[in-house]
């Protein structure tokens, strides 16, 4: 009979296809290895560039363009405008001469929102969230914490720099051709 150690419940095989080696099972069966979230996720990213993109185009752009000139995956992209026009962000119109434009000025949308629509909160644990804070089940003190300490210092910083930065700002970065962006 197998052992009832960490190691051993890692090395079965995935209970949902057998034929998946043991780094795959490990992912799917062990609850207690996270699942590390990307720093900023393609979606965060193709939104990103999907905005900076509408950004420095007079009327409507169709979503067949935006994918093409980005390299963003077509029905990716087609969610993610989706979720922002949900959110005010973008205004579509449908039929001939349609398409995605920016809801309001490229200089009134941040970085900072676009990023928390499309990927959630900015900090990165829980109990340092001010949208979606969790107290760790694992921390009897959350003020005597060190770890939460210096990622609540993590999340001002992160927001402090993504709330400040305009898609139009975005813009003008990228426009800087071969210029060094500091």
């Amino acid at each position: 009979m197998e052992k009832s150690t960490p190691r051993a419940y890692l090395q079965r095989k995935c209970p949902v296809n057998k034929s998946h080696p043991p780094q795959t099972a490990r992912r799917l069966i062990n609850p207690l290895t996270p699942i590390r979230k990307a720093m900023l996720s393609n979606k965060a990213k193709y939104g990103l560039k999907a905005l900076i993109h509408l950004a420095g185009h007079e009327g409507v752009s169709l979503a067949a363009t935006i994918a093409e000139e980005n390299h963003i995956p077509r029905k990716f992209l087609d969610a993610i405008l989706l979720e922002l026009t949900k959110a005010g962000i973008l205004a579509s119109k449908k039929g001939k001469g349609g398409g995605y434009q920016l809801a309001r000025p490229a200089d009134a949308i941040t970085a900072g929102q676009i990023i928390r629509i499309l990927d959630g909160p900015l900090a990165p644990i829980a109990c340092a969230s001010r949208t979606a804070y969790r107290p760790c089940p694992d921390c009897p003190d959350e003020n005597a914490c060190a770890v939460r300490d210096v990622m609540l210092d993590v999340r001002d910083s992160m927001a402090l720099i993504l709330d400040r930065t305009s898609i139009a700002a975005m813009r003008a970065r990228g426009q800087r051709g071969a210029a060094p962006l500091r």
